[in-house]
């Protein structure tokens, strides 16, 4: 084999791999299903590139196999130089290699703990799913999960790589079994091919060459499949789709917008427009690193000069002019979820789509999918790995095409706002057409106007902190004064909304996040009548009171932290909540059974386990007038 492999190597030289594009393959499969021993042997075999340095790793790899004679593929592939690289912001591993035929990508995606988040990351340019199944074991849920994220990401052709045939005696009836079940699993996921092929990565049965060991078994090995099969790359045929990473303005008359083109093709003379505006051109150079070209297609780096002087910023897009994507601040997407933290509704995350980071919240969880039946069913969030199906809304429009028929402005990003972290990747459906039926009616008595008529600024007074803690009886002291001094205010207390407002929430995270949702737009239109709004809430999510100060304008939002030793507030227990809480009578209680998030840069800090309510309010007081809000 050492000699097959040399003798190899030097044909690429005279190898024009060029005619036909990389075929890039995504590996997905659970821990010990053979991935790496699979493509290590696939790459002994068949590589050119890598050749001489495979052989070389070979002789070195013997004494870690499970004989003196037996090549450790896996410990082979594992010394190989790989490159890392981002998709959707989560890390993979890809070794770039080819054949006689072809050339290849192979994204690697181990599995562990993070089955999900490394597997939407690899899929989401790839060509082909290879997905690997123990013989042994049968399908697993993990191998469901895979598939589906293969189908939603893009992916049309699979190879269901039976491993392990050898442990079963290279039975004919367990393949065909598990050949069965997988396909009628897959029915309805859209795939175009699914090429099962019986494989023991250890021996080499099936891997570049078929096997006399699976008589029974008439297709392809695997390596002539992956050489043969015809999964061109679309994104060329896709309208014109750039995202600005840059603008270049070396001198006066040089003024380009760089970026990698996302999809389509481009020469100069052809018409683009700034997506969600009325801002067209006309492109008048081309620029590469190589000079100026004739024509650029999707993957390629470019600078764009343009005929005409428009305004274009980074993180917009740039089209084509007759094929506009779609513009709008609600939509409908697939998430796949990736975080240990839950998803909930109605919390502020960041959305990073193309070059651009907008907030973004989930304005309502349709249904999560049951990753072995394919069943649609009801769910308030999702957990980690879990996929789901919901509308989002966007804090400005955004630019983007229905994934189905782009995936490359089609998909998106959920950060979390705290730890900038990815909690969600996100595949868009369609725009929600609510968002575009309805604007915003211009007022002419402004906000200031009517705060101008009180003699004060409208700002919201955000009290937080445990149950017990004091804060409405300084909310209440607080407004007392106010009213005495003539401002005009008003008083949202947590108890007096769930009568009302949200007497349909209950008290799980999703419910709390939604409940301070509400009160926080409630908070803003009464801010928009020139109001001081006194809100006492415990709010314990920092996500949401970080998101109620982004509803209003700077100066408008002053958090007021009423912090009162969780032993107090227990000795206090005004409404006997706490007692109910510890005899396990209250679920989700805050300081109980669910987490605090205490605020880490609020603008008043009060103690009220040391002061009396009398000199905290009177502080609060204090404050306003050193900020001129009274």
């Amino acid at each position: 084999m050492d000699d097959i492999v040399k003798d190899a190597a030097p044909a690429q030289r005279d190898l024009d791999l060029t005619a036909r594009p990389p075929l890039r393959i995504v590996t997905c499969g659970s821990p010990g299903d053979g991935k790496s021993t699979l493509i290590g042997r696939l790459l002994y075999e068949k590589a050119l590139v890598f050749g001489d340095k495979l052989a070389a790793r070979a002789f070195e790899s013997r004494s870690r196999g499970a004989s003196g004679d037996e090549i450790d593929f896996a410990s082979l592939l594992n010394d190989l130089q790989a490159e890392r690289e981002q998709s959707l912001t989560v890390d993979v591993t890809s070794r770039y290699f080819s054949t006689a035929k072809r050339s290849f990508v192979v994204v690697d995606t181990p599995g562990h703990d993070q089955f999900t988040r490394n597997v939407a990351a690899g899929a989401f340019n790839a060509d082909l799913a290879l997905i690997l199944v123990d013989a042994s074991q049968g399908l697993r849920k993990q191998t469901f999960r895979h598939s589906i994220i293969a189908s939603l990401l893009g992916i049309r052709h699979i190879v269901l790589a039976v491993n392990k045939i050898d442990l079963v005696d290279f039975d004919q009836a367990v393949f065909d079994k598990i050949v069965t079940e997988f396909r009628d699993f897959a029915a309805e996921l859209n795939f175009t091919s699914v090429t099962p092929i019986p494989i023991s990565a250890r021996y080499g049965v099936n891997v570049s060459s078929r096997s006399l060991r699976t008589p029974w078994y008439r297709g392809p090995d695997l390596a002539s499949h992956l050489e043969d099969i015809d999964a061109a790359d679309e994104r060329n045929s896709k309208p014109f789709r750039m995202i600005v990473q840059s603008v270049d303005q070396a001198d006066r008359d040089f003024r380009g917008f760089a970026g990698s083109i996302a999809s389509g093709s481009v020469r100069p003379g052809d018409e683009i427009v700034v997506a969600g505006s009325s801002r067209m051109a006309r492109i008048e150079r081309i620029v590469t690193a190589e000079g100026d070209v004739d024509v650029a297609q999707a993957g390629d780096p470019v600078t764009l000069l343009l005929t005409d002087p428009i305004e274009i910023a980074r993180g917009d897009m740039l089209a084509a002019a007759k094929h506009r994507p779609e513009v709008a601040d609600q939509f409908a997407a697939h998430l796949i979820w990736m975080s240990d933290d839950h998803l909930l509704p109605g919390r502020s995350y960041l959305m990073k789509i193309g070059a651009r980071t907008v907030p973004a919240t989930v304005t309502e969880l349709k249904h999560r999918l049951d990753v072995e039946t394919l069943a649609k069913n009801a769910a308030k969030t999702l957990e980690r790995n879990e996929i789901g199906f919901c509308n989002l809304a966007t804090a400005a429009a955004v630019a983007f095409d229905h994934f189905a028929n782009n995936r490359e402005t089609g998909a998106f990003a959920l950060l979390d706002r705290f730890s900038n972290a990815t909690v969600a990747a996100g595949l868009i459906s369609f725009e929600l057409r609510r968002a575009t039926n309805i604007h915003y009616q211009d007022i002419i008595v402004s906000k200031l106007s009517r705060a101008k008529l009180k003699q004060q600024l409208p700002v919201i007074l955000w009290f937080t902190g445990l149950s017990g803690a004091g804060k409405s009886t300084i909310a209440n002291l607080v407004e007392a004064q106010l009213h005495a001094r003539g401002a005009h205010t008003t008083m949202l207390d947590g108890d007096n909304v769930r009568h009302g407002l949200n007497r349909d929430l209950g008290f799980t995270d999703t419910d709390r996040v939604e409940n301070i949702r509400r009160i926080g737009e409630v908070a803003k239109l009464m801010t928009e009548a020139g109001l001081i709004v006194l809100c006492s809430f415990i709010s314990p999510f920092r996500a949401e009171r970080q998101m109620v100060r982004g509803l209003v304008g700077d100066g408008e939002f002053i958090e007021i932290f009423v912090d009162t030793p969780l032993d107090e507030c227990i000795a206090r227990d005004p409404k006997g909540l706490y007692k109910r809480a510890l005899a396990g009578e209250i679920a989700n209680f805050t300081g109980i059974g669910q987490a605090y998030e205490t605020p880490e840069n609020a603008e008043i800090h009060l103690f009220a386990g040391r002061d009396k309510p009398d000199v905290l309010a009177q502080r609060i007081i204090e404050e306003l007038l050193t900020r001129r809000i009274i």
